[in-house]
């Protein structure tokens, strides 16, 4: 999503962008999300969720994301929802499928199965934008986790940053995820949202060696479960109780999202007093920690200086999340039209 919003956003200020995409179809992991682009409702609230995050990125994007929700309507982006259906945020639902493709349309186009690296690179003269998506399958294969993103952000941009020598930010080792149905359990990337096991708030939620994990009932995303879960080993269990199988989750009822680990090969066993026991696997979505950006989206060096015509924008940026969970579509969408506004002003 950053990419193609700094293309877009670039083409329409007058500037000829080149986007290159590693993967084989433009869209990264927007196309594969539930295209719920948010905000929380005040800087207090963001702090209190991301309390190791940068102010300064997170007030950009409490200021900055409505005006930019218009501009993706603008390009035809289709709505499902003008709301999020959750009361601690204000965002739009959209399309996914229509979302790539208005980004796509306003931004010229894209050349698929090019590398960041494949070609010799920028001239100085020329602006780059990282927007490769983070590191999440790097840092899922180096803990032993499961992916739930494209197959090809393995952080190109984070090495590329580092090597002109940028400065990351906290939170490296920190990632949003989700519980998802544990091997032998079969699901890609048309199952990514639905199957989805998003009621750890609901059970009881028990290690591989029988540990009973803590409950945050402040953890409304129950992301910080999940990599709580991945500290333990990356696997775990949900028990839960046949009286609270008809209580909804954002994709159906417990029995619903449940059955849906039965349906791809997945366990689930039926204790004695009726209640379920779940297998489920932590699965990283995409990283928390970044490249340092200021809010033009410039990278920053150590130093905090911005290093010339280098920018960096969705989740190859860090640090407005950190200690927490924000929409990573809305940072990249803020950002990526921060850069292309940065590079034609």
């Amino acid at each position: 999503m950053a990419g193609l919003c700094a293309a877009a956003r670039a083409r329409e200020l007058g500037v000829t962008p080149t986007v290159l995409e590693k993967g084989d179809r433009p869209g990264g992991s927007m196309l594969l999300s539930s295209g719920v682009v948010w905000r929380y409702r005040s800087l207090e609230d963001f702090r209190r969720q991301c309390p190791n995050g940068e102010p300064r990125l997170q007030q950009a994007i409490l200021e900055q994301l409505d005006d930019a929700l218009d501009w993706l309507e603008s390009l035809g982006a289709p709505v499902l929802s003008a709301e999020t259906d959750n009361p601690r945020t204000v965002g739009r639902r959209f399309d996914p499928r229509g979302l790539t493709g208005a980004l796509l349309r306003a931004a010229g186009g894209v050349q698929t199965g090019r590398a960041l690296g494949s070609d010799p690179g920028p001239r100085p003269e020329e602006a780059l934008v990282l927007a490769t998506g983070g590191f999440p399958v790097r840092l899922a294969c180096d803990r032993g986790l499961a992916i739930r993103s494209n197959a090809w952000s393995e952080g190109d941009g984070l090495d590329f940053g580092l090597a002109r020598g940028a400065a990351t930010t906290a939170g490296m080792d920190e990632f949003y995820g989700r519980a998802m149905p544990a091997s032998p359990a079969k699901w890609g990337e048309d199952e990514f949202v639905d199957h989805a096991q998003l009621y750890g708030h609901l059970a009881r939620v028990f290690d591989e060696n029988g540990n009973e994990l803590a409950v945050d009932p402040d953890d409304w995303s129950e992301n910080g479960l999940v990599q709580e879960i991945a500290r333990r080993g990356g696997r775990a269990w949900f028990l839960i109780n046949r009286d609270d199988l008809g209580r909804e989750t954002p994709y159906g009822t417990i029995a619903e999202v449940i059955e849906r680990v039965r349906s791809a090969g997945g366990t689930v066993d039926q204790r004695d007093d009726g209640s379920l026991a779940v297998h489920v696997a932590a699965a990283v979505t995409h990283t928390i920690g970044g490249l340092k950006i200021d809010g033009r989206a410039r990278v920053l060096e150590p130093n905090g200086d911005p290093i010339e015509s280098l920018y960096a924008a969705g989740v190859d940026a860090g640090g407005w999340s950190t200690g927490g969970y924000a929409s990573g579509l809305a940072a990249a969408l803020v950002f990526g039209l921060a850069a292309a506004e940065t590079i034609a002003s």
